[in-house]
């Protein structure tokens, strides 16, 4: 088999079914919605806002959710369709295998093992950055050699990161249903904090903080801020925000009736999320002004400190505890999806099988605790700032694949593949819309992400051309 040929050689979806019959089909649309609130609701919500909006879109920064939100929706249609119709481990990976080839699967997924390896870390660091706030509010705090990343206010390793990281790896290894029931507790937790936050933020609204509310455009060292060309920017940073749609379909081999479940935990938690979102940001610039929230804790913790910095500083306390143990659900998600992709990859044997593996428990177990290793190693010792990015920019280009892929599984769906419990509506203009706005997001990231994702995907290529290949006879 050449090399060209292996490349676009298409699976066969029954071989997937076989070899994902051993994983157990638990799940149902409760968990699913909790995973991908967990996810979705996670690190960005109790971070990102306060940073977006001193950057690049000032008190807009709430059209910044929305515009990414948009986007995330036009493809969280395509992925609903595509898990109903094809739910197997590994998401986008295992789909583009059965509807393009091997080769280019083998790239959407290791643009998603790129998002997954970060993304566990980039949470990390956010919990991390919560803990700080709540140790010093205590006059308490970590010597800075333990406290921050190499390199950063001289650091040498995030300790809290790596103690976090770790734990979440040893409740993911003891079993999918035992981190769902820890998974559904902590979203309501979590949630409730977020009600409290804006309760009380909205009895404490300057509206001065939201005039203008879109400032007047200009270019900073960060970027675009202000104008249209801000709130873009803003979008293209907290992409990363929607990518627990993702997460569910990566699971979707271990749901029950896929074909209801998938669409319904996938749309559900969206729908969610965009609400509580757009509310959190409206609610944080309008009670403190966004220039507050560029450097320090109003940075990496904007509720808490925004409580504090109205007087509520109990409150503030106890939402940023909250917030610590709701970030977990992120982590959670996060972990279970990039397991699962690294499982699918060994499954296919296009890593070695023995990241394919299962133990009696049907938990790939070599694959959680490679991924946990990972991410303890990029998030105990890599900057905060440096993870977004780089995040959006793996999920971006797996969209891109998702959207196009939605023309040639209608093609086949009722033929050669089942007919889907869901279908995109405006068929065949709303995956066209998903594939134009991920570009336009993928356009607006910064030119560092884009050099370390085109360094990535080149690395994927070769990979596959001179492993993969191989592998694949």
């Amino acid at each position: 088999m050449n090399r060209l040929k292996a490349f676009m050689q298409k699976m066969d979806p029954t071989e997937l079914t076989a070899k994902d019959r051993n994983l157990p089909q638990i799940l149902e649309v409760k968990d699913f919605i909790a995973m991908g609130l967990g996810t979705i609701v996670g690190t960005t919500i109790f971070t990102l806002p306060g940073l977006i909006a001193a950057r690049h879109a000032g008190p807009a920064v709430a059209l910044s959710f929305l515009m990414a939100a948009v986007v995330a929706g036009l493809v969280a249609f395509a992925y609903a369709e595509m898990a109903s119709v094809l739910p197997f481990a590994g998401s986008a990976y295992s789909w583009i295998n059965v509807l393009f080839g091997r080769g280019w699967g083998w790239l959407a997924g290791w643009a998603l093992l790129a998002e997954y390896f970060i993304a566990v870390a980039f949470v990390g660091s956010g919990l991390s950055s919560q803990i700080h706030l709540i140790l010093a509010s205590l006059k308490t705090n970590l010597p800075s050699q333990l406290s921050h990343p190499m390199g950063t206010d001289g650091g040498f390793v995030d300790l809290i990161a790596l103690l976090a990281i770790f734990l979440v790896g040893y409740i993911v290894s003891k079993g999918m249903s035992g981190a769902a029931r820890i998974d559904v507790a902590l979203v309501i937790l979590k949630v409730a904090a977020i009600f409290i936050f804006v309760i009380v933020g909205a009895a404490h609204l300057d509206l001065s903080n939201y005039h203008p509310f879109i400032p007047a455009y200009k270019e900073t060292a960060e970027g675009a801020f202000g104008g249209w060309q801000g709130i873009t920017a803003g979008a293209s940073g907290i992409f990363l925000s929607y990518i627990g749609f993702d997460s569910i379909a990566a699971s979707s081999a271990e749901a029950k009736n896929p074909q209801k479940t998938m669409p319904r935990g996938i749309l559900g938690s969206l729908f969610i999320a965009v609400i509580l979102f757009m509310t959190v940001s409206l609610i944080l610039v309008g009670v403190v002004n966004y220039t507050n929230f560029s450097t320090g804790p109003g940075a990496a913790a904007p509720m808490g400190w925004a409580m504090h910095s109205i007087g509520f500083g109990w409150l503030g306390n106890a939402l940023e505890v909250i917030a610590s143990f709701g970030m977990f659900t992120a982590l959670i998600g996060m972990t279970l999806a990039g397991s699962r992709l690294l499982y699918s990859f060994g499954r296919d044997k296009m890593l070695p099988s023995w990241f394919g593996k299962l133990d009696q428990n049907g938990s790939p177990k070599h694959s959680i605790w490679f991924i946990t290793t990972m991410a303890i190693i990029v998030g105990a010792f890599f900057p905060f700032e440096f993870l977004a990015q780089l995040i959006s920019a793996g999920t971006l280009i797996a969209f891109v694949f998702v959207t196009l892929g939605m023309y040639t599984l209608r093609k086949r769906e009722g033929v050669d593949l089942p007919l889907p419990g869901f279908k995109v509506p405006l068929y065949p203009l709303m995956p066209a819309l998903g594939t134009i706005g991920s570009v336009i997001i993928i356009l607006g990231l910064g030119n560092a992400a884009k050099i370390y994702i085109i360094i990535w995907m080149i690395l994927g290529f070769l990979l596959y051309m001179f492993y993969g290949v191989k592998r694949q006879k």
